[in-house]
C-alpha cells in the first residue's frame, strides 16, 4: 500500500513493537534500510472506542486486519461509518459479513462510505471470477462451479491459528446465522436457465482424475451476496454457483472423514472447543493440507465454533499454528481455482433449451493466506480509492463483487501476481 499511496499510509496497532518488526520485516524484503518515513504509526485499541474514532477521523479507508471478526470486527466498521471513513477486510465469517450488512447498511450509505468485506483470499478469487467468467463468455452465464486446489512444496503449508478459532466458533453458531439471514430477507434471486445440479459432499471428478468436496467456506455465502446484488441493482442475470475443492485419491477421502467427525463431533461441546483450541504439534505435510479441506473440517474452519480453541495444532494435524508458515511454506505453496460456466449462446433466450455454450476460466496465484490475500486486499483498497466513479453509486455494506464489478481491480489483480485467464470456451 505504501508504493501505492505512501502518504497515506499508516498502520493503527495497540504498541509499537509487533508494527515496528513488521516494518523491519518489509523493508528488509524490499530491500531498504527502513520504511519509517513512509508508514506512519498509529496507535488504537479495538476496545477503546475513542482511539479507533480518533484513526478513522484521520484517513479516507481502513484495512480491517483484526480476527477473529466476530469478537473484535465490528468496532473498526462502527468507527468507520460514524466517523466517514471506507473499510475493507480480509473476513471469511459468514456471519459477521452479513451482520454488518444489516446493522450498518444504511448508516454507510447515509454517510456515503463504503464497506467491503472479504477482501482476501476469502473471498476475491470466486466472487470477481465468477464475474470474469461473466464477462468473458460471448453470451448469457448462467452457472458455474469452481474447484480450487492448493499446492505446497517440500516444506509443506500451514496457516495462524487465528483463521482456526473463527472456524470453531462459527460452526457451533449456526442457528443464529441462519437466523440473522431471516432477519436481512434477502430478495429472492430467481435461477435463469438450466438448473446447477447439487453434488454430494464427496465426488470423484473427471475433469481432475481427483477426488473434490463441496468448498464450505464464505465463497459460496458472498458470491451469492453479489449475484443478489447485481441482479436487483443492475438487473444483470443472475448467476448460479457451486465451490468444490479438490483433495486427492481415496486414501486422502478416508483420512479426512475420520477427521472431519471428530472435530465435528468436538465442535458441539464446549469442552470439546476448548480441547481443539489448545493441542499444538507439527506437522506441515500435505495430510495436514488436505484436512483443513475436508467438508467438515473446512466447515467447522470458516463456519466457526467456539469448541476447538485450545488444540489447534493436534487437530488440524499441524495445519494451523501459533506461529503460522515459514518464509520457505510461503514461498512454495499456491493454490488455483479453476471455473467452468455454462450458459446460451448471443440470441438464445435462457429460458428455454438447454445452454449450449460452455466456459473454463482460471484464477490462480501465490500462497493464499499471507501472500495473495494482502495482495487482494492492497488492490482492493486502489481500487476502492481510484476508481470511485466506477463504485456502487450510494454508500453501504458490501461484497467485493457488488462494489468492485466495474472497476480496474481484475487488471490490478493482473499486474501482481492474482492471475484470472480464460482456458477454453468449447461449444456444447
Amino acid at each position: 500500500m505504501a508504493r501505492e499511496h505512501p502518504a497515506a499510509t499508516k498502520a493503527a496497532p495497540q504498541s509499537r513493537e509487533k508494527p515496528q518488526a513488521v516494518l523491519e520485516r518489509a523493508a528488509e524484503r524490499l530491500g531498504k534500510a527502513a520504511l519509517g518515513a513512509e508508514v506512519g504509526v498509529l496507535l488504537c485499541d479495538v476496545g477503546d472506542a475513542a482511539s479507533l474514532a480518533a484513526v478513522a477521523r484521520q484517513t479516507r479507508l481502513v484495512l480491517n486486519c483484526v480476527g477473529p471478526y466476530r469478537f473484535f470486527g465490528e468496532p473498526v466498521v462502527e468507527a468507520c461509518v460514524e466517523n466517514g471513513a471506507s473499510c475493507i477486510d480480509i473476513c471469511g465469517e459468514p456471519q459477521f459479513l452479513e451482520g454488518m450488512y444489516l446493522k450498518y447498511n444504511e448508516k454507510a450509505a447515509e454517510k456515503g462510505v463504503y464497506v467491503i468485506g472479504s477482501c482476501g483470499f476469502d473471498s476475491i478469487p470466486a466472487d470477481m471470477g465468477v464475474l470474469y467468467t461473466r464477462d468473458k463468455l460471448k453470451g448469457t452465464l448462467t452457472a458455474v462451479e469452481s474447484f480450487l486446489k492448493v499446492k505446497s512444496g517440500p516444506e509443506g503449508s500451514c496457516a495462524h491459528d487465528g483463521t482456526w478459532k473463527s472456524a470453531v466458533y462459527g460452526l457451533a453458531d449456526q442457528d443464529n446465522r441462519r437466523k440473522l439471514r431471516k432477519k436481512i430477507g434477502y430478495a429472492p434471486v430467481p435461477v435463469v436457465g438450466a438448473k446447477l445440479k447439487s453434488r454430494g459432499l464427496v465426488f470423484y471428478n473427471q475433469q481432475f482424475k481427483e477426488y473434490s468436496i463441496r468448498f464450505m467456506g464464505s465463497d459460496g455465502s458472498v458470491v451469492k451476496r453479489s449475484q443478489c446484488y447485481l441482479h436487483t441493482e443492475l438487473q444483470e442475470t443472475p448467476v448460479q454457483y457451486g465451490a468444490y475443492v479438490n483433495i486427492g485419491g481415496l486414501g486422502s477421502v478416508i483420512k479426512l472423514m475420520f477427521a472431519g467427525i471428530l472435530f465435528l463431533l468436538l465442535v458441539k461441546f464446549s469442552f470439546g472447543r476448548k480441547l481443539l483450541a489448545k493441542v499444538s504439534v507439527q506437522n506441515t505435510k500435505e495430510l495436514s493440507v488436505r484436512i483443513f479441506f475436508f467438508p467438515l473440517v473446512y466447515c467447522c474452519l470458516f463456519v466457526f465454533s467456539p469448541v476447538l480453541i485450545q488444540y489447534p495444532e493436534f487437530f488440524s494435524a499441524g495445519f494451523f499454528t501459533k506461529k503460522g508458515p515459514t518464509q520457505k511454506q510461503m514461498d512454495g505453496t499456491s493454490f488455483t481455482m479453476t471455473f467452468f460456466g455454462e450458459g446460451y449462446s448471443e440470441g438464445q433466450d435462457p429460458q428455454y433449451g438447454k445452454p449450449n455454450v460452455k466456459i473454463c476460466t482460471e484464477v490462480k496465484g501465490p500462497e493464499p493466506g499471507y501472500v495473495a490475500t494482502p495482495i487482494a486486499m492492497v488492490q482492493a483498497a486502489v481500487s476502492l480509492l481510484e476508481d470511485a466513479a466506477c463504485l456502487p453509486k450510494r454508500g453501504g455494506v458490501y461484497s467485493p463483487g457488488a462494489a468492485f464489478s466495474k472497476t480496474k481491480l481484475i487488471d490490478r489483480l493482473n499486474k501482481r501476481g492474482v492471475e484470472f485467464s480464460v482456458i477454453s470456451k468449447p461449444e456444447l
